[in-house]
């Protein structure tokens, strides 16, 4: 076991299960559709996260390290899709049937959410730089470090989608469940205004 396990699963742990635009849009998930139907957005930052952190191990990293304006326009292109997030949760409203349009996040577009996620980058660069040698294999170390994340992330994120689930039970008015999504909305955009401060 590489003397770096420790700590990263200390990182990851913390990582994983501190408010940020994932937990938060789990939270507002769970509260508006319940846990079951929140499971694929739950599996999608499951797979999504460690598959970023993986391929940034293998290379993207050095991309955005020759070529910083790319990270930056990534990271306003994020910032810009997080607002557009924080918007539609607060203008929210509970589906009244099983036609209405609202839909809780699918796999796909929570595994995808992760690459313009300013959270997640600064964690997937933050693991990757701290909790590596750079000597001997760093595919290996890399393979770890994505694994951890991988191994925390469904008990953790689960949390805060049966966290918001538990919440959206007494949320029986549709005021009540506005001022949730509010205040939901508005975490968002501070963890979006603090990256900027």
């Amino acid at each position: 076991m590489t003397p770096f396990f420790l700590p990263l699963l200390t990182f990851a742990i913390a990582a994983t299960g501190t408010p940020g635009p994932n937990n938060i849009m789990l939270t507002a998930s769970g509260a508006n559709f319940g846990y079951r139907r929140s499971l694929p957005h739950i599996f999608g930052i499951m797979i999504g996260f460690p598959s970023m952190v993986l391929a940034v191990g293998l290379g993207l990293g050095q991309v955005f390290t020759a070529y910083p304006e790319l990270h930056q326009g990534l990271k306003w292109m994020g910032s810009a899709c997080l607002l557009f997030l924080a918007w539609k949760i607060a203008t929210a409203a509970r589906p009244k049937s099983a036609t209405q349009e609202a839909k809780p996040f699918t796999f796909i577009q929570a595994a995808l959410f992760q690459w313009v996620n300013p959270k997640a980058w600064i964690m997937s660069v933050a693991a990757l730089t701290a909790y590596t040698t750079g000597e001997g294999s760093y595919v290996g170390e890399a393979l770890m470090v994505a694994g951890v994340f991988f191994a925390v992330s469904f008990p953790l994120i689960s949390l805060w989608c049966l966290f918001g689930a538990l919440i959206g039970r007494w949320l029986t008015s549709q005021k009540a469940l506005m001022v949730f999504n509010g205040t939901m909305s508005a975490l968002i955009v501070a963890s979006i205004a603090l990256l900027y401060i």
